[in-house]
C-alpha cells in the first residue's frame, strides 16, 4: 500500500524519479530476522562444549584426575545455575520468556554438566552401589523440578528421557540389563505404562491451565512411546497380536481426532505412519495363512502395498487441506 502512494505522488509530480528510486532502494534492503538461526547455533555452541570437554577429559584423565574433572563439573554446574537464579523472571504457571539470550544456553550447559557429574560419580566411584535407578532418578527430579521452575521446554524433554531410563532400570531385571534383552514383555508393559503417563501428564496440566504449553512436550514423548510399546506387544506377543491390533486402533483414532481439534499436521502424520504399520502387519500375517496358494499371496501383498502408499499419501494431503482450510476459519 506504501508503494502505491509513492507511485501515485510520482504521477503527481509531488514526488520525483530520483527520490522514487531511493525509496524503492530502501525498501528493498529490509531487515528479516535470524532469530532461529542464532538460537540454533548457540544450542549448538552448549552441545559443542559439552562434547569438547568430555573428549578433552577422555584423553587427559592421566594427568588431570578424577577428582579434579568432578570439581570442576560441579563448579560449571554451580556456576550456570547461580547465573540463572539471579536472572530469572518471577515464576508463574503461565509461559514466561527467558530474560536474555543467554539465560536459556546456561541452564542447558548446567543441567548437561550435572547429568554427567551424577553419571560420572556412579561410573568411576560407583557411588550408588548396585542401586543404578537412584542415578537416572535423581537427576530426573532435578530435571523436572528445573524444567518447571525455569519454564524451559528443552530440560523437560531430558527429564522424560531420564524418567524412562529410570523406569527402565527400575522394572528390568539386572540379568536382562547386562545381556542387553530388551524384547521382555515387562519393558513392553512399562513402555505402555509410561505412555499413559506423559499423555494424562499433558492432558492434566492443560486442564489445570498449570505450564499447559509444555502439553505438546508430554504428548510427543507420549505418542511415539504408546505405539512403538504397542507394535513392539504386536510382535512379541504373536498368538494374540490382533488383540493389540485393536488397542493400536484405539489409540490411533485418539490421536487422529486430537490433530484435527488441534490442526496439529504433525500428530497426524505420525499416528498415520504407525498406524499403516499396524495394519501391514496384520494383512502380511494374514497373506502368510494363505502362503499354500501359490504365488498369488505374493501378487496380493504387492498389489496392497503399492495401492496403500498411493492411499496412504493422498490421505495425508487431503487431511492437510482440510486442517488448513479449518485454520483459516478459525
Amino acid at each position: 500500500m506504501a508503494d502505491q502512494l509513492f507511485e501515485q505522488l510520482y504521477a503527481e509530480g509531488i514526488l520525483s524519479e530520483a527520490s522514487l528510486d531511493k525509496i524503492k532502494e530502501r525498501d528493498g534492503r529490509q531487515l528479516f530476522s535470524v532469530h532461529w538461526e542464532i538460537k540454533t547455533l548457540m544450542y549448538l555452541a552448549v552441545l559443542l562444549l559439552s562434547g569438547g570437554l568430555g573428549i578433552l577429559i577422555y584423553k587427559n584423565i592421566d594427568s588431570i584426575g578424577h577428582n579434579v574433572i568432578l570439581v570442576f563439573l560441579v563448579l560449571v554446574s554451580a556456576g550456570s545455575f547461580f547465573y540463572c537464579f539471579k536472572h530469572k523472571a518471577p515464576f508463574a504457571i503461565n509461559r514466561v520468556a527467558s530474560p536474555n539470550v543467554m539465560f536459556d544456553y546456561l541452564l542447558l550447559l548446567a543441567c548437561l554438566t550435572f547429568i554427567t557429574f551424577i553419571a560420572y560419580l556412579q561410573y568411576q566411584y560407583g557411588f550408588f552401589g548396585n542401586r543404578y535407578g537412584l542415578a537416572s532418578f535423581i537427576p530426573m527430579v532435578v530435571l523436572l523440578l528445573t524444567a518447571y521452575y525455569f519454564d524451559h521446554i528443552g530440560i523437560l524433554s531430558l527429564a522424560i528421557t531420564n524418567l524412562a531410563a529410570w523406569l527402565g532400570i527400575a522394572v528390568t531385571p539386572l540379568e536382562v540389563l547386562k545381556a542387553n534383552d530388551f524384547n521382555n514383555t515387562t519393558i513392553i508393559l512399562s513402555g505402555l505404562l509410561l505412555g499413559a503417563l506423559l499423555i494424562a501428564a499433558g492432558l492434566l496440566g492443560k486442564q489445570r491451565n498449570f505450564k499447559s504449553h509444555f502439553e505438546f512436550t508430554y504428548n510427543n514423548f507420549g505418542m511415539h512411546v504408546l505405539f512403538i510399546s504397542g507394535i513392539a506387544a504386536m510382535f512379541h506377543f504373536e498368538q494374540v497380536y490382533l488383540l493389540w491390533f485393536l488397542l493400536l486402533a484405539g489409540m490411533g483414532f485418539y490421536f487422529y481426532t486430537k490433530a484435527i481439534s488441534e490442526r496439529s499436521f504433525y500428530i497426524l502424520l505420525i499416528t498415520t505412519l504407525y498406524s499403516y504399520f499396524a495394519v501391514s502387519y496384520v494383512v502380511v500375517n494374514l497373506l502368510a495363512l494363505i502362503s499354500t496358494y501359490g504365488l498369488g499371496p505374493v501378487y496380493l501383498g504387492l498389489i496392497y502395498f503399492i495401492g496403500s502408499g498411493i492411499g496412504l499419501v493422498l490421505f495425508l494431503i487431503r487431511t492437510n487441506k482440510k486442517i488448513k482450510a479449518d485454520d483459516s476459519i478459525q
